[in-house]
């Protein structure tokens, strides 16, 4: 291959990657609610890796998570946040739902927003649990539809830390 041809592969590669990519805006430009029902800017958060994970009270697979992101949270500290949106509508369901499992990390209720910022960041099916992997510039590096793993999340540390 030429080094024009492999110049050109490599620029359309980069280009696909980046496109299939969700911006993170809409997440930065969300104020959702906190577990006392007060409203939460997500801006907050900009400048900090972070990963985002969307939940809901009766879905099985996202209580199944929880363990694994409570020890990645605790593993980072203080390189890593880790942030948990509920699809819920009252702050009181979610705030004993968080008690109960231990979730030790900011945990947010979206309402009426949660499906619709789901899809604005990329999960177009609006399925749970649904993670983001959000660098410290505000890039998402990756995302993950349905259970998240240990592996998951350790490819996401490299990523997210620059390793």
């Amino acid at each position: 291959m030429t080094k024009t041809l492999t110049a050109l592969v490599l620029a359309v590669a980069a280009a696909t990657c980046a496109a299939e990519a969700p911006s993170s805006a809409p997440l930065f430009a969300a104020t959702l609610r906190d577990l006392q029902d007060r409203p939460a800017a997500l801006s907050r958060y900009q400048g900090r890796p972070l990963v985002v994970n969307f939940w809901a009270r009766w879905c099985a697979p996202c209580r199944a998570e929880i363990p694994e992101l409570l020890r990645f949270r605790q593993a980072h500290k203080g390189k890593i946040e880790v942030i948990g949106i509920g699809i819920e509508d009252q702050a009181d369901a979610a705030r004993e739902f968080a008690r109960a499992n231990n979730m030790d990390y900011p945990v947010l209720v979206a309402g009426d927003q949660g499906i619709p910022l789901m899809q604005a960041l990329g999960n177009t099916r609006g399925g749970l649990p649904y993670t983001l992997f959000i660098d410290a510039r505000g890039q998402v590096v990756g995302s993950k539809l349905g259970l998240i793993r240990q592996a998951d999340l350790d490819a996401a540390a490299s990523r997210l830390l620059g390793r």
